[in-house]
């Protein structure tokens, strides 16, 4: 691969950096609205003693779902951002930067290494 320009790298790093930046906010303003909603759901079941208990298993259910698939998909675009990241440090020619795939494979033995 051709090493980027000097101007082209900090361009990409600047609009990488304008792209997490905007991703992080939607983010923030969806956590926002999913609590309020979240709120307004609760608060509904609990002045409704005629919905079924089954009906609000499924509700708490659906919103467990919902929080993991948001803290998956954050966590995910964090660690493709960090590796975007990476990439440009690497492509400046720096050696002691690890590639994205083995500073990976070091996070998950730390991971390891912490559950024991």
């Amino acid at each position: 691969m051709k090493r980027m320009a000097h101007k082209d790298k900090e361009m990409a790093k600047q609009i990488n950096g304008f792209f997490k930046t905007t991703f992080d906010s939607s983010l923030k303003t969806i956590t926002l609205l999913q609590e309020y909603t979240e709120k307004t759901i609760n608060l509904s079941l609990v002045q409704s003693p005629w919905f079924p208990e089954e009906g609000r298993k499924l509700v708490s259910e659906w919103l467990k779902v919902y929080k993991k698939g948001y803290d998956d998909l954050k966590v995910a675009a964090d660690e493709q951002y960090r590796k975007l990241e990476m990439l440009f440090h690497h492509d400046n020619g720096a050696k002691s930067v690890e590639t994205p795939e083995k500073a990976d494979k070091d996070l998950g033995a730390q991971k390891t290494k912490k559950a024991k």
